[in-house]
This record gives structure tokens, sequence and C-alpha cells, in this order.
């Protein structure tokens, strides 16, 4: 069974990401959502800087997101058409709730900028770990969106960088595994050599 919340380690073991565009109502509410990203700041930061921050995008601005999305698709990329303004409707649309993640490094401070991104990846799977045990199911999405310059103008401040769109909400169809790594190819015991 994927995303067994039985026990910890069952969830951990069995989490799944679900697709934005299949997951519907009901989404967490505002308490909850909180309460999740409460959860996912509650991460490795190396120096204590907190180099992330959440835009949460509610539903009454979904619609606004949307037609930003069609308005700076048709600025940034000479070859669109209807159908990719359709889709980037479709991408704000999607899902109950909508959590923008924002890698905000603190350059020139002694923690390397490298670790301060790495920081807001674990922010972004601490994220999902708690919409799964609350009962939900997120996605961690990028896509061109997150490499905008338009769209990163909407959310971010100077210096930061979009790490993602995270969606949260019920799966509309159970959720499929996916193949996963075997261990005896990732995993490597060093003997004093290297490679």
């Amino acid at each position: 069974m994927l995303n067994d919340r039985s026990t910890p380690l069952s969830l951990l073991k069995t989490r799944r990401s679900g697709k934005p565009r299949e997951m519907a109502a009901p989404g967490p509410a505002r308490d909850q959502l909180l309460e999740m990203i409460e959860i996912a700041a509650r991460t490795p930061d190396h120096g204590k800087l907190f180099p992330w921050r959440f835009v949460v995008v509610p539903d009454e601005a979904r619609d606004v997101l949307a037609a930003r999305l069609g308005e700076i698709l048709g600025a940034e990329k000479a070859d669109w058409n209807d159908r990719d303004v359709e889709a980037a409707g479709e991408f704000a649309r999607q899902a109950p709730a909508l959590v923008v993640l924002l890698s905000s490094p603190i350059h020139g401070h002694k923690i390397p900028v490298w670790e301060q991104e790495l920081s807001a990846g674990a922010v972004a799977m601490n994220l999902l770990h708690a919409a799964h045990a609350m009962g939900f199911v997120g996605g961690w999405i990028t896509g061109w969106a997150a490499y905008s310059p338009g769209v990163t103008a909407l959310f971010a401040r100077e210096g930061e960088r979009i790490a993602g769109f995270l969606f949260i909400g019920t799966p509309t169809r159970p959720l499929e595994e996916r193949p996963r790594p075997i261990l005896s190819e990732i995993v490597h015991f060093w003997g004093g050599r290297g490679g």
C-alpha cells in the first residue's frame, strides 16, 4: 500500500508523490497547511539561516495566477500557441492547495550557497512528508514556470529562485509505484581509495 500511515517508517517506505492534475478536494484547511509548513521548516539548515520562503497561492488567486502565466508565456516564448496558454492555466488551477517554495540564499555568508540550496530541497521534501502524514498527497513540480524570469518575479525577492511548486490535495485515483533504484547500484562502502 502506498502512503501507508500506520507507522512513521511505513510512511517513509511507501511515500509516493501524486500528479497535481489528478488531485481533487478536499485539500488541507488553512490551519493544516500552516502546520505542514511549520513541519517543513524543521529541516537541516547549517547556520540557522532559513534560506527559503513559502508563498501560499490561495484559491481566490488561482485565476489571477493563470492569467499572469499566460501573459508571461506569451512574452517569453516566441513559439507559444493557444494550447500552451491553456496548459499554463491548468497548471495554476490544479490541486486544492499550492505552495511556491523559494530558495533564498544569503550570498557572501560563510555558509556556502550550495548548502543553503540543499536546505531548500530538504524543506520541499519535509513539506511532502507532512502532507502525506496528514492524509493528503503532494507533488513537487518545476517545469518552465520555475525557470521563467517573469514567473519568478511574481513571487521572488532579489536573489531568490523558485525551488518548486508544491501541490497538495486528495488523489482521484490510486497512486502508482514508480521504479526505484537497486540499492547495490547506488550504495557503496568506501574502502580507503578514490571512486
